[in-house]
Formats: C-alpha cells, structure tokens, sequence
C-alpha cells in the first residue's frame, strides 16, 4: 500500500513538472530568475572592479571593453554595482517571503478557524490594506530609519496582510469539508486540525502569492532606495542606482539603463513564474495541458 501511494506521489510529481515545463512563459520566467540568482551567488567571480571603489579620473565613461556598464560620476564600475545589487534585492526579496508566509499563514488559518479571533484579525488587516502600499512602507522607515532590515520589516508588515487574506480564503474552504468535521468528532485537536489537515491544502494560494510578493518587494525596495529611504549609499542597490544617474540621464544614460533592466529582468521573471504556478496549481484557472 505505502509503495502504491509512493508511486502515485512520484508520477504526480513528474506530471506536476511536465505541466510547468509545457507553459513557455513559466520557463523563460524560471532562466531569467536563474540567471539573476547565479548573478548575484557568483559575483565576486564574474567582477573585477571593487563596487566601492571610486577612482575620479575615470568617471561617467560610457560602456567598453574595460567598463561593460560604463562608471557613475565618481568613476565606479557600473556593472559591478549592478551585479552585487542584485544580492540586496535578492536578500530582501527572500526574506519578505518567508516572513510573509510564516505570519500570514499563521494569521489567515487561526482566523477561518477560529469566528470570533477572525472579526479582530480581519479588521486589522482591511486597515492596513486601506494604506497605500509605499507610503506606508515609507512611514515606517521614518519611523525605524533607512537600513536593509528596516526595509525588509516595513515591506513585510505591508503585505503580511495580503497573504493572511489569500490564505484564510483557502482555509474557509477546506474548514467546512466532511473529513475535517469528522476529524473534529473524533476527537482532533484545534492545533493537529489547523496544521495537519488545512494548512497542506493552503500552500497552493501560499506559493502563487509568496511569488509575487517577490517581485512587489524587490521593486519596493528600490523604490525606498530611490527617494532615499532604502539601502543607505554607498552599498550598492538597485534603487540607490537609478537615484545616482537621475541627474545624469542627459549625459551619462548608462548608469540608470542597466540597474533599471536588471529591476524588470527580475520582476518580469518572477510574474512569470507567478503566472504559471497559478494556472498548475489553481484548479479555477488551471489552463496548462498534460
């Protein structure tokens, strides 16, 4: 019996694939996302110049063979900039999904669970979707101050909310089905029913959110660094980048073109992926083909 359901499983898995490999768009998603991540885990051997490292007499050089992305007005290599950029946006991006994801599928379970705590959860959370996304993230950097890890609590705080929301709709699903009512008369534990029984049917929504929370936090993040509220200068980021070439766009383009294509590589990537995880594992729009 174990070896029949681990057969089944392993054929689902390779059906679940081959579903996913079928949808282009999912794919070319998933290559630029991997070359953006192999970017930023092998950039200390795919730069030569230090990001950091300023030398005067070779500012605003437009791209060549010895600057490929040409230099900012202080004469450090845009490229290399942009390459260990993208380690702050990945780190960032990467961070607000996990929390995202633990908080919101803490508080979107508790909340179908249990009626009274979600009168009081769901409040909160319609308060703060009422906000504009980036001025509230904008408010609470003014509160905590401009550094990476005030930057990743303010983006999570920002969309907790939505993923508590995604997955509380999924839990009042599965909370109303017979097994679960059954699994309650029995005898079943709120906390084994919550975690055992309707959080696995809950990590669709999850991960089709989760990935675009992604691409929202990376351009988030180089929003904040953009006004001047994000990663602080001079530690390279995408954001601090485009902020640095703004009153150059005239006479030196290169210094925002590149940041600004590395930022819709990524997110463009990420939707993609997002898009076709959704029509897998979303059984109201599932349009892949077996």
């Amino acid at each position: 019996m174990k070896g029949e359901l681990a057969v089944e499983a392993i054929s689902r898995k390779r059906l679940i694939l081959r579903r996913f490999l079928a949808n282009r768009l999912a794919v070319t998603g998933s290559i630029l996302v991997l070359l953006v991540i192999l970017m930023a885990v092998l950039a200390p051997l795919i730069t030569v110049y230090d990001p950091l490292a300023m030398k005067v007499a070779d500012r605003l050089q437009p791209p060549g063979a010895e600057h490929w992305f040409g230099t900012d007005e202080f004469g450090r290599d845009v490229f290399s900039r942009v390459i260990y950029g993208s380690q702050i946006s990945l780190q960032v991006g990467v961070a607000v999904v996990i929390i995202t994801s633990l908080g919101g599928m803490v508080l979107g379970l508790y909340s179908a669970y249990y009626r009274r705590l979600d009168l009081v959860i769901m409040s909160i959370n319609d308060g703060m979707m009422a906000f504009p996304t980036i001025l509230l993230a904008i408010a609470i950097i003014a509160a905590l101050g401009p550094t990476i890890q005030n930057v990743i609590i303010s983006i999570s705080v920002v969309y907790i909310s939505r993923v508590a929301r995604a997955v509380r709709a999924a839990a009042l699903v599965v909370r109303e089905q017979t097994y679960i009512e059954a699994i309650r008369a029995l005898g079943g534990t709120p906390a084994r029913i919550i975690w055992r029984h309707i959080a696995p049917n809950c990590l669709s929504p999850l991960i089709i959110q989760a990935t675009f929370i992604f691409a929202y936090a990376i351009i988030i993040e180089a929003s904040l660094s953009f006004l001047g509220a994000g990663t602080p200068p001079p530690q390279p980021s995408w954001g601090n980048i485009l902020n640095d070439g703004r009153t150059l766009i005239r006479q030196a383009w290169w210094i925002m073109i590149f940041p600004g294509c590395a930022v819709v590589m990524t997110v463009l990537g990420l939707n993609l992926i997002g898009d076709g995880l959704r029509d897998l594992l979303d059984p109201r729009t599932n349009k892949a083909k077996s």
